[in-house]
């Protein structure tokens, strides 16, 4: 993997019908020089299902390429109407809590989808058949700006779209790698929000991120350039040293109160999400982190579910009020519209 994210594959495992597409061909023309493996299907690779935990990062190196199958959108209350499948799924980053990361080997690596065509027809048609506006959520699934290096699938989708008489598409991301969206016609239509936390989990958790200032400079350049925008405090990582993180916390909302422009402010929104946890990333982050930061702390978490953990309520509810006191100080009168 190159710097800022961006991904050059050792290995491409791909469905042969992918080469049916203009995608799967400027694909394979790109990375004609590292190796192409044929499989059935872009969601059963038994070659990668069956390596261990700690062969996680190295299948971060690898591209699945295939075509999507469905195309059902399921309705969302948060910043969206509908949560959109669209054209990747996974990520070449290594954020130590993942919510992709659900079946050990099967979501670890960055699968591209190639029928992107008809992924923006249906798009459309739902767009401009609506009685009102509605929000689509393109990125929940990936990280489309990341994607986008690889595949120019957000610079070709945000031209596409505008040819929408109605809605407006939404995706987080992570990364800075805007420039090639800033002179696009976006039309308004384009909502990037933009996922931040405290330089020091940045740097110890989310493996192979942008670094948060180039996080927050790239949101003021996407509001320079016209584009909606929001920002995501998460995942809210918390330690049973309450000083430390209230610290941390603290010297995060000082950095955006410093470092946010003025027009960014005036638009800008916040959505607020704890991390939650499992025994699946325990298991693999023991083997193929193993010098990491350790994630799961019993003290402060609660089982939610089979193998799955979340912060304790009063945890969860002190550090909630924390949070919003300073943002009430540092970045007032922005509207959080979701804490969960």
């Amino acid at each position: 993997m190159k710097g800022g994210g961006v991904l050059y594959p050792e290995k491409i495992f791909y469905e042969p019908a992918a080469l049916d597409y203009e995608l799967g061909k400027y694909l394979a023309d790109k990375f004609g020089n590292v190796p192409w493996i044929p499989v059935e299907s872009h969601n059963n690779i038994e070659q990668l299902r069956k390596n261990p935990n700690k062969e996680f990062t190295r299948m971060k190196k690898h591209l699945v390429i295939g075509v999507r199958k469905s195309l059902k959108y399921t309705p969302n209350r948060k910043v969206s109407d509908f949560l959109v499948p669209y054209t990747s799924s996974g990520c070449s980053a290594m954020c130590l809590y993942c919510y992709l990361v659900c079946n050990y080997n099967k979501c670890a690596y960055l699968r591209l989808f190639v029928n992107r065509e008809q992924m923006m027809d249906k798009l459309l048609k739902t767009a401009n058949h609506s009685d009102k506006d509605i929000v689509f959520e393109i990125g929940s699934n990936s990280d489309l700006v990341l994607e986008n290096t690889i595949t120019g699938n957000l610079e070709w989708t945000i031209e596409n779209f505008g040819k929408s008489k109605k809605g407006f598409l939404t995706f987080p991301t992570k990364f800075d790698m805007v420039d090639p969206l800033l002179p696009l016609d976006h039309r308004g239509k384009i909502i990037m929000r933009m996922s931040v936390n405290p330089h020091e989990i940045i740097r110890k958790i989310e493996f192979g991120t942008s670094p948060l200032k180039s996080r927050i400079h790239a949101l003021n350049r996407m509001s320079d350039f016209g584009y909606r925008v929001g920002m995501l405090i998460a995942p809210i990582v918390i330690t049973d040293n309450w000083d430390n993180w209230k610290g941390l916390y603290a010297e995060l909302l000082e950095q955006l109160s410093d470092e946010l422009s003025q027009k960014t402010k005036k638009q800008l929104f916040i959505e607020i999400i704890f991390m939650t946890y499992s025994y699946v990333h325990c298991a693999i982050n023991r083997d193929a982190f193993p010098n990491a930061v350790e994630l799961f702390d019993k003290s402060l978490m609660t089982g939610r579910g089979r193998g799955k953990y979340r912060y304790r309520e009063d945890i969860r509810a002190h550090a909630e009020q924390f949070l919003r006191e300073q943002l009430s100080q540092k970045l007032k009168n922005i509207p959080i519209i979701y804490v969960v």
